[in-house]
């Protein structure tokens, strides 16, 4: 465990997130085409963790994954739509009862009545609604729901826009969590602080500013990449590009070069947001443990699949990058889970481990960046284009897939690391499948996993036809703001908040 810091006062924390930025293109800090100088310098002091996998590659139940250190099957955050239950603790109600002051700028995509989960002020509301409007139903499967689900209009779509939704948001975002670093430094609050800054971008549509575009334009990596026709798909992707609606678009190569060039631009666009983060941080002379990460990836055309919803590695692959005392800077390939950040912070923090570890499915990567092994990454998925739970398994080289649904996977990702070979049926591969199969049996009973699932969906689609039948109270989160304690009022001192409300002071 690492030390608590100079007298000891427990270090800082600013974690800083992206929204469905794969890991495939953060390698080892991000790719050398990426225009993305701020992530760069970060990834020069920071553990890289080259294979780092989402618990879940959806938005809720990843990030309710991600700040419980729990599989969905644990916190029952299933789909986009399910709610977060307010008993089970988070990295923010962990450093909170240690004395930290925690705060959230951004998306985390909580659903239902509990909009904090152990963050003391939030700074924004969320960009998604919190109710249960997205639930999916396995007693309907093949049933595509038009006004929610993704559909290829994205990738159409794609193009250049000074203001969007998402712009507007992330705008907001980055100026809170600026806001925020400024309030922190000058000393009203003398406890050690994490903020949390969390971004939708670069989530489709793909849509960027003109000079964030133009970087792109005449990238290679805009090429479209290889696509595995449908017929030739396993069950799984064919029901999402079902659920995405794809029959329904003659997608071009052009419109797949578009779609792409505007989702690195985005990536550059949050590079520039994070710039003036850490620039506030090193201006107000703060320091701070690190963390930059994703909640999943995006496939971005990788065999013919866009967005998330899958096990393959463009989807279920995040960047990892934390930079902290006691963690040495360089590449990590162990392959680790977003689930290890919490017991992680609580490492780096020094903060009772025996009060951590029951609550967490997670291992701390503080050993882990320092050479130490790591037990096989668990991933699963019980979502939209899905008609019952799936599970993942990546150990070592390997990544084994089941579901009561579909036949088994297994992708040896050193010698076939774009996973077109599926070895599950090859008999030389008959011992690692049946090895893997058993590990998976000894962690799920996916019979009981799918009752679980089919009743938390049938019971919120009675609750939410139910609350929508007259007076509608929603749970979006209302921002809260003490006007009359910002600024001059007439029940402060002018002199005193002059003074107090400056730094650096005497310069």
């Amino acid at each position: 465990m690492t030390s608590a810091g100079p007298a000891g006062r427990r270090p800082n924390i600013l974690i800083l997130m992206a929204d469905q930025l794969s890991g495939v293109w953060f390698p080892d800090g991000p790719a050398p085409f990426l225009r993305a100088p701020n992530l760069g310098a970060l990834a020069g002091r920071s553990a890289r963790f080259a294979n780092a996998y989402t618990a879940s590659p959806l938005c809720a139940p990843a990030r309710a994954a991600f700040m419980s250190g729990q599989l969905p099957r644990r916190t029952r955050v299933y789909d986009n739509a399910a709610e977060f239950g307010s008993d089970i603790p988070t990295y923010a109600h962990h450093l909170r009862r240690a004395g930290y002051a925690t705060a959230l700028s951004g998306k985390m995509h909580f659903v239902g009545p509990d909009q904090l989960h152990g963050f003391e002020e939030r700074l924004t509301t969320d960009i998604y609604p919190a109710d249960f409007g997205w639930t999916p139903d396995y007693r309907k499967p093949g049933e595509r729901i038009d006004w929610w689900y993704h559909n290829m209009g994205s990738i159409t779509g794609a193009g250049v826009a000074e203001i969007t939704n998402q712009y507007e948001y992330d705008d907001e975002v980055a100026y809170n969590a600026c806001r925020k670093l400024y309030d922190l430094s000058r000393g009203a609050d003398a406890r050690p602080w994490c903020l949390t800054v969390s971004f939708t971008h670069p989530h489709d549509p793909f849509v960027a500013r003109r000079r964030y575009w133009d970087l792109y334009a005449r990238a290679p990596e805009l090429e479209p990449p290889e696509a595995i026709p449908y017929d030739a798909q396993d069950p799984h992707s064919q029901r999402i590009l079902d659920a995405c609606d794809w029959r329904r678009y003659d997608i071009t190569d052009d419109q797949i070069r578009r779609a792409r060039q505007g989702y690195f631009a985005n990536i550059s666009y949050i590079d520039d947001k994070i710039g003036e983060i850490m620039g506030v941080l090193r201006d107000t002379r703060q320091e701070a443990v690190v963390v930059f990460l994703s909640d999943h990836g995006e496939m971005l055309g990788d065999r013919g699949l866009w967005f998330k919803m899958n096990f393959f590695d463009p989807s279920a692959r995040v960047p990892l990058m934390i930079a902290a005392p006691g963690m040495p800077a360089g590449r990590v390939d162990t392959p680790v889970s977003t689930i290890d950040l919490l017991p992680t912070l609580a490492d780096l923090v020094a903060l009772p481990m025996e009060e951590v570890s029951p609550w967490t499915d997670g291992q701390s990567l503080v050993p882990v960046a320092s050479g130490a092994d790591r037990a096989p990454v668990v991933m699963e998925y019980a979502a939209e284009a899905s008609v019952s739970p799936m599970v993942a398994i990546r150990d070592g080289r390997w990544k084994y897939t089941a579901c009561l649904a579909d036949p088994e996977q297994l992708f040896d990702l050193h010698a076939d690391p774009g996973e077109r070979i599926d070895l599950a049926g090859d008999p030389a591969h008959a011992g690692t499948v049946e090895r893997l199969r058993a590990m998976a049996a000894a962690r799920w009973d996916l019979n009981a996993y799918d009752a679980e699932v089919r009743q938390s969906q049938a019971r919120r689609w009675i609750v939410y036809e139910a609350l929508r039948n007259g007076a509608y109270f929603p749970w979006d989160y209302q921002p809260l703001m003490q006007a009359s304690e910002r600024y001059m009022r007439n029940h402060m001192n002018l002199d005193i908040l002059e003074e107090s409300k400056r730094f650096p002071r005497g310069e």
